[in-house]
């Protein structure tokens, strides 16, 4: 395991820690939610540009180079879409989906460091 994936462990499991908490206490979706979840994109992001640039640096990805990148995208498109969900659904089931986006992006880091290693 990388330092990629320990952010992403932390960023992920506080942004859903947030989310969760304000679904149990009924509240709908608001800043301090919607801003862990953009945290948890912008590590995301983080690993996009440090893979980048140790493919670039030359360290090969030991499984299969699709599967790892399409891991990322995926993960990627996660956050954004549980953000206009909870713009378009001001419930506090909203909040569930967007605590789902922070353990969802940690499950798919670490199968990315197993492809990767």
């Amino acid at each position: 395991m990388d330092a990629y994936f320990y952010i992403i462990l932390a960023v992920g499991l506080i942004s859903s820690g947030i989310c969760l908490v304000a679904g149990i206490l009924k509240r709908a979706p608001n800043d301090v939610t919607i801003l862990s979840v953009a945290a948890v994109e912008l590590a995301l992001l983080v690993y996009l540009v440090g893979s980048i640039v140790r493919v670039i640096s030359g360290e090969p990805i030991a499984g299969e180079a699709w599967e790892f990148w399409g891991y990322l995208v995926t993960a990627m498109l996660l956050p954004p879409a549980a953000v206009y969900w909870s713009i378009l659904e001001r419930t506090r089931w909203s909040n569930f989906v967007l605590a789902a986006v922070g353990v969802t992006a940690l499950v798919m880091a670490a199968r990315m460091n197993q492809i990767w290693y």
